[in-house]
């Protein structure tokens, strides 16, 4: 038998270049069978984020407008042998990658639903019809499909199964004879385009696209699809992952992460604010205790937003030891903040809210463009983006930031973002996730 030296064992090395959100960008070098998963956490490790399974690896084709978050499990240097030297790959939070698993019923309207065999359970048990190799879902319903090849674009009546997606060709028939393969799904994945209108001729903005493995640079082959609104686009594309994945993706959910050997001995936080559910707490007495009764829990919000407005006026009554006289700090401390992006535009906001998902509660904080004393709440509910300006107002010669119209005040933003993450007050859900960009 040959004998073998020692670099026979050892593991295949690879150089990966990563951005992030801003434009910087990272050089990292991983193992050949590293996942996304693996990647991420190695990122969340070196830039010291926290670590709560929303970040994912966006593969991101500039040049032909298309972007999808990987999987957790997919081979990182796997997907990078498809990608033209165009592509990159971004690294971004998405609170949205396992929502359906959470909330089924938002990500799938009944009316789009059906199955080819019956079903037990009804939409209780949609998940599991999914995930069961042996059942037959099937997604319906009308997409705007772009002809390959051509600019023109005609609106069928479409239907996804576990065997690829297909139009029919009479109608919404859906009798063999009359559907048509548009697209399989073994070796292909699906994106989101990313300007649609713009270098397709979408008719919507809420475009997706089945892209065969092997192409890199052509458009001819792209399979391309329009729904009529988010909704309809998230469930499409959520049925693709499903049937293409299946119990892999529910695994990915919930097995927690197992830190690869090469990574060192370390301790990451676990716990995020906005990612746990935040209750009201009375620590009156010497325990403290969860406040479960709603008018006690109203209650005592309001009694906590008047202990700040006191805290605050005896600051500045008392004067600071800080070089930043308090009514200074008050208009400036909030830029410290993750959630705080600063001078972007209404549209910019939104596109930074969609890339990191349309859950309930996701959010992000802004200047006003339209009031230059004045800042925006961002905020996604029912998967659609919502606006609500804070405006500064004075009482007592001090000055305090509401969205209500003063009837809540509060001395900074950051007061007004913890407020809101336990009380819902005016706005149609609390504050639970807030967008970030972090350098790498």
């Amino acid at each position: 038998m040959p004998s073998c030296s020692s670099d026979c064992f050892l593991r295949a090395v690879e150089d990966v270049k990563i951005f992030s959100e801003d434009g910087t960008s990272k050089v990292v070098e991983i193992l050949a069978d590293m996942t996304a998963r693996d990647l991420c956490q190695l990122l969340v490790y070196r830039s010291h984020c926290v670590d709560d399974n929303s970040w994912t690896l966006v593969e991101h084709h500039p040049h032909l407008g298309l972007e999808r978050c990987l999987e957790d499990h997919e081979l990182v240097v796997q997907v990078e042998s498809t990608m033209a030297s165009e592509s990159k790959f971004l690294f971004r939070k998405n609170y949205a990658k396992y929502e359906f698993f959470k909330n089924p019923t938002n990500f799938f309207p009944e009316q789009m639903v059906t199955w080819c065999q019956q079903s037990n359970g009804g939409h209780s048990q949609l998940l599991q019809n999914f995930l069961n190799s042996s059942s037959c879902p099937e997604i319906q319903g009308f997409l705007h499909v772009k002809e390959l090849g051509r600019k023109s674009w005609r609106k069928l009546y479409v239907c996804l199964r576990r065997s690829g997606l297909y139009c029919s060709t009479k109608g919404v028939s859906k009798e063999p004879r009359h559907l048509q393969l548009l697209a399989g799904l073994e070796e292909s994945s699906v994106f989101s385009l990313t300007a649609g209108r713009k270098q397709y001729g979408a008719p919507t903005d809420h475009g997706f696209c089945i892209k065969p493995n092997k192409v890199r640079n052509e458009t001819k082959e792209l399979r391309l699809l329009c729904a009529e609104d988010e909704q309809g686009r998230t469930c499409w594309m959520t049925a693709c992952r499903l049937l293409k994945y299946g119990m892999l993706l529910y695994q990915n959910y919930r097995i927690p992460p197992q830190r690869k050997a090469l990574l060192p001995s370390f301790s990451t936080p676990v716990r995020s604010v906005s990612e746990n559910s935040l209750v009201a707490m009375d620590f009156s007495g010497q325990t403290g205790r969860v406040i479960e009764n709603p008018a006690e829990a109203q209650s005592a919000a309001l009694e906590e937003g008047h202990a700040w407005r006191k805290r605050s006026t005896r600051m500045n009554i008392l004067g600071s030891q800080s070089p930043l006289h308090p009514s200074t700090l008050s208009t400036v401390i909030h830029r410290t903040q993750h959630w705080f992006h600063g001078r972007i535009s209404r549209e910019e906001s939104h596109r930074i809210i969609k890339q990191q998902g349309l859950v309930d509660g996701l959010f992000l904080l802004r200047d006003s463009q339209s009031n230059p004393k004045a800042f925006v709440l961002t905020l996604c509910h029912h998967q659609k983006i919502k606006n609500f300006q804070i405006l500064p107002c004075e009482d007592d010669g001090q000055m305090f930031f509401s969205l209500d119209d003063g009837n809540t005040k509060f001395s900074d933003l950051i007061q007004l973002v913890d407020f809101y993450q336990l009380n819902k007050g005016v706005l149609p859900c609390k504050l639970k996730h807030h967008c970030i960009r972090v350098a790498l």
